[in-house]
């Protein structure tokens, strides 16, 4: 059995979670899917490439290793629609522009599904959950980056094409505002080099379950949700990595963590 996540403990109080990248199948799941399903098309490609150098600034970093077609680790565990829009669910039968990723009767059945929950989705929360209190334990507080990527355009979610940018604070909830008006002002003032992103807070996508659970201000867990458009860093057709322009994305994601941690200094050092 694969692995349901994959821990690195870092050195500062930063967790970035990274619930959709993951590729595995459970055996159940692999059966049943459409041959449309087996690419994945839906996974949150190349997300742990991306955020290498902000693991390498000493964060720790929670990535899941089951697909998303397996359990979706960014809903509850007892399925509560997160939007009043169109969504999909904890085990979702659809892809995200409403075709059926399961061949018919090639669903899970319940048995399979506890056993998901049991095996995956809990480990991963259990994990995150753990890492967040010994980061607040170590320095008083904690950032949590929820990190995901999404096709730029999917006319079922949203209309037109995506921001680049999509932050999430479940509407100012789960964080300090101060703290996503420094994220902000980086979206407009980007570093040399790097182009001006279109971008945008609680529009579309205001957090998932992670960021709505675990961002507590009061506790000073301060959680975002990122959700870039794909496009932006890699081909959305063949999934391929495109370097030049995923080397833009990195620099900028660099300087948001920064000025993250800048704020956390002020916040709590200062």
């Amino acid at each position: 059995m694969t692995a349901p996540f994959e821990l690195h403990q870092g050195t500062i109080p930063l967790l970035v979670s990274m619930p959709h990248p993951g590729t595995a199948l459970t055996p159940e799941v692999a059966a049943g899917l459409s041959p449309r399903a087996r690419r994945l098309e839906d996974t949150d490609w190349h997300i742990p490439q991306l955020y290498q150098q902000i693991a390498g600034l000493g964060a720790s970093t929670l990535c899941a290793g089951y697909s998303r077609y397996v359990v979706d680790l960014n809903r509850p565990a007892d399925d509560t629609p997160l939007y009043a829009s169109a969504t999909t669910g904890l085990f979702s039968d659809i892809f995200f522009d409403g075709e059926p990723l399961f061949i018919p009767g090639g669903q899970p059945d319940q048995h399979a599904k506890d056993q998901i929950l049991a095996k995956i989705w809990r480990p991963y929360h259990q994990a995150l959950n753990d890492e967040l209190a010994r980061l607040r334990a170590r320095f008083g507080y904690v950032l949590l980056w929820d990190a995901h990527s999404i096709k730029s355009v999917v006319p079922r979610l949203f209309e037109g094409r995506l921001p680049d940018m999509n932050f999430g604070t479940a509407d100012g909830a789960s964080c300090d505002p101060s703290l996503s008006a420094a994220l902000l002002d980086i979206c407009a003032n980007p570093p040399p080099g790097v182009p001006h992103y279109r971008y945008v807070l609680n529009g579309r996508f205001k957090g998932g379950y992670i960021t709505r659970h675990y961002g507590d201000p009061q506790r000073h867990i301060h959680a975002v949700q990122l959700e870039m458009a794909q496009a932006i860093y890699m081909d959305e057709c063949s999934f391929g990595w495109q370097a030049a322009a995923a080397g833009q994305v990195q620099q900028l994601l660099h300087a948001l963590i920064t000025a993250a941690l800048a704020w956390g200094e002020r916040r709590y050092r200062g």
